[in-house]
């Protein structure tokens, strides 16, 4: 055994309080592997749990079958061991010593020892629920402490499957609501705001953006930016798709990789490119990517500073979470006239048109992104546009409609510059109202 402190976090950030621990002797690589993946996967969002899982074999077990075995995610291990702790800590006792009493001399399962922690494990999910967990919360625990008993060779059953009905929705910010959080924002932040709400990404996804990704169309000042998302960026969990980037949030990348080539007081001057991360940690002094965790805690703390949303004990789900502005694009882009299965694909989800679209390429998706004008700015003047537009309603029209449907006939023209984009715009809604007048005039001459 040897002791260790630990003072700083896997990415390099000094831990508030370091953790002092004593944690077995490594004979090989693979050793060493293990008590990195415990260490990063622990130490940054629950430093009790480090020694707690150093201190027991049969969690080390749990940890090693996770790596070795599974996918080595370190929110699993997190959930898992943080269920493990609540239910020993329940139960007043120690993991080891929980096996332990499940075992015979032999080391075969003791029967009326698993029933009893059966019964203690059902009383442990009423407690959980009367404590108002999230289903997920609570299945997650269970599912730590039944991982537990089966790698080391014992099996742990409810008598009934746990319920997984949802609780809590969260919702989609308003622009306003997000235009709030773009006003409090540093330039790193606005730059990941702007882009999971305007561009529709996955956290996990984002995180996983290079430069190569923005490249062409950003040096290039192509609006709105296309990125191709390629299916090995979710470890071939879905599809490869396509979204975009309007000019707000490609404004806010543009600067951002510019303040990153120049440098800052904390990092040194960065040579950008093609596997440079798009968006960078701002511990490190070498670019690394920013983690998903990071990225939830900064956007929890922004929507907190804001005061969209109060605390919350930890378990209970906010209306307001990372999520939401995922939301925010769906819901946007509904309400803009985009078609649904257009919306589906630029987030990336598995749909039954997913191969007749991507045939359409990807001038076309980008003109249907344009058209819809999506945006987190609120309008603060009516421009021509919006007078069009607002005329046009009043003839019992839609112009979203007639801006999509000029979309579709043009699949192969780019726009790159404002002005053009607005005079185009203009263009095609004042043919539209004449051709809807001269019918009109046309049907009712006496009028």
């Amino acid at each position: 055994m040897q002791a260790t402190t630990i003072t700083h976090s896997p990415l390099g950030k000094k831990l508030k309080k370091p953790i002092t621990l004593t944690m077995p002797d490594t004979k090989n690589a693979a050793d060493e592997k293990l008590q990195e993946y415990i260490i990063s996967s622990l130490s940054w969002k629950m430093r009790r749990l480090v020694p707690f899982t150093f201190n027991n074999n049969s969690t080390i077990e749990l940890a090693k079958h996770l790596l070795r075995h599974r996918t080595g995610s370190p929110g699993t291990l997190y959930q898992y061991m943080y269920g493990v702790h609540r239910f020993c800590k329940w139960v007043n006792t120690q993991p080891d010593q929980l096996i332990e009493s499940c075992l015979d001399q032999d080391g075969d399962p003791k029967p009326k020892a698993l029933a009893k922690y059966s019964r203690l494990l059902d009383d442990f999910v009423g407690c959980l629920q009367a404590e108002g967990l999230a289903p997920g919360t609570v299945s997650n625990h269970v599912k730590g402490v039944k991982a537990l008993f089966r790698v080391n060779r014992l099996k742990l059953e409810l008598p009934y499957s746990l319920s997984k009905r949802t609780v809590y929705s969260d919702r989609a910010p308003t622009p306003e609501e997000l235009q709030n959080l773009i006003d409090i924002a540093d330039l790193r932040q606005k730059v990941i705001i702007s882009m999971l709400a305007l561009g529709g990404f996955r956290i996990g996804t984002l995180v996983k953006l290079q430069y190569r990704h923005v490249r062409r169309d950003l040096e290039r000042l192509n609006t709105p930016i296309h990125i191709h998302v390629e299916a090995e960026i979710t470890k071939g969990k879905y599809h490869d798709y396509d979204t975009f980037l309007s000019q707000e949030a490609a404004d806010y990348l543009r600067a951002y990789m510019e303040t990153r080539r120049q440098g800052t007081d904390k990092i040194p001057p960065e040579n950008i490119h093609e596997t440079s991360p798009l968006i960078r940690n701002q511990q490190c002094k070498h670019a690394m990517p920013v983690t998903p965790a990071a990225i939830y805690q900064l956007v929890h703390k922004l929507y907190v500073k804001a005061n969209l949303i109060t605390r919350k004990p930890l378990g209970r789900r906010y209306d307001l979470r990372a999520h939401s502005l995922r939301k925010f694009f769906r819901t946007q882009m509904a309400a803009l006239g985009v078609d649904r299965d257009y919306i589906e694909y630029m987030m990336g989800h598995t749909i039954s048109t997913y191969h007749d679209i991507k045939m359409k390429g990807i001038e076309f998706l980008r003109g249907i992104y344009l058209a819809s004008g999506l945006s987190i700015k609120p309008k603060t003047r009516v421009s021509k546009i919006d007078a069009l537009k607002e005329i046009i309603r009043a003839w019992g029209m839609n112009p979203e409609d007639i801006l999509t449907k000029n979309a579709l006939t043009q699949p192969h023209r780019t726009v790159i510059d404002r002005s053009q984009i607005e005079n185009n715009q203009i263009h095609q809604l004042s043919i539209a109202l004449k051709q809807h007048l001269l019918t009109e005039l046309r049907e009712n001459p006496n009028e």
